[in-house]
C-alpha cells in the first residue's frame, strides 16, 4: 500500500531571475516546511529537493535543485508540495491532518449515513468539512467543531456529525 501523502506547501512562482522560487507553507508553524524536503508531486512521481533560503512576504524564498532560471521557476508555479504522512509529527488525540479526514464516512447520531468527506477547507475561521452523499445535489460544508462533529474514529474510517438544523435536505 503506498504512503499517504499530505500537502505541506506550494510553489507560488519565481522569485527573482536566478531560478529561486516563492514557497507558501501550509504548516502550522510555517518555517517547519524547510524540514520536510525533499517533496513529491501529488502522484509521488516527481521529487522536488527544495532548500528554504529566507522568509519573504507571504512565504519563503527557496531554491529547487535543477532550477537555474526564472523561466524554469515560473513553470513550477502552482506546484503543490507533498510529503508522506509518516514523516510528519504525531498529533494529539484531538487533532487531525486534513488527509486523515478526507474519505471518511459521515453518519448522524442515529446512525444514518449522511455522506463522505470530499475535502477539508480552512478559510481562516476554522476548518469546514466538504461532505457529499445520498440525496445531495451539491456538497454541504459542515463546521469542524466539537459541537458539530463530536466523534472522529479514524480506525473505523468514520465520523459522527450532529449538524445544525436544516444543513442536510432531510432536515438533519
Amino acid at each position: 500500500m503506498p504512503d499517504v501523502l499530505t500537502c505541506v506547501g506550494a510553489i507560488a512562482g519565481a522569485f527573482g531571475v536566478r531560478g529561486d522560487v516563492r514557497i507558501k507553507s501550509f504548516c502550522a508553524t510555517p518555517e517547519d516546511i524547510g524540514t520536510y524536503s525533499p517533496f513529491t508531486s501529488e502522484d509521488g512521481k516527481t521529487v522536488f529537493d527544495v532548500t528554504i533560503q529566507r522568509p519573504i512576504k507571504n512565504g519563503f524564498a527557496g531554491k529547487v535543485a535543477g532550477v537555474e532560471n526564472k523561466e524554469d521557476a515560473d513553470r513550477l508555479k502552482g506546484t503543490r508540495l507533498y510529503v508522506p504522512l509518516k514523516r510528519l509529527p504525531k498529533l494529539p488525540d484531538d487533532e487531525f491532518y486534513h488527509s486523515d479526514l478526507i474519505g471518511l464516512d459521515v453518519f448522524d447520531p442515529g446512525g444514518a449515513k449522511l455522506g463522505h468527506i470530499r475535502a477539508v477547507h480552512d478559510h481562516g475561521a476554522g476548518d469546514l468539512l466538504e461532505i457529499f452523499g445520498p440525496g445531495l445535489k451539491s456538497t454541504v460544508l459542515l463546521p469542524f467543531t466539537k459541537e458539530a462533529v463530536p466523534t472522529v474514529d479514524l480506525a473505523a474510517k468514520r465520523i459522527v456529525a450532529d449538524p445544525p438544523d436544516g444543513l442536510f435536505p432531510d432536515g438533519t
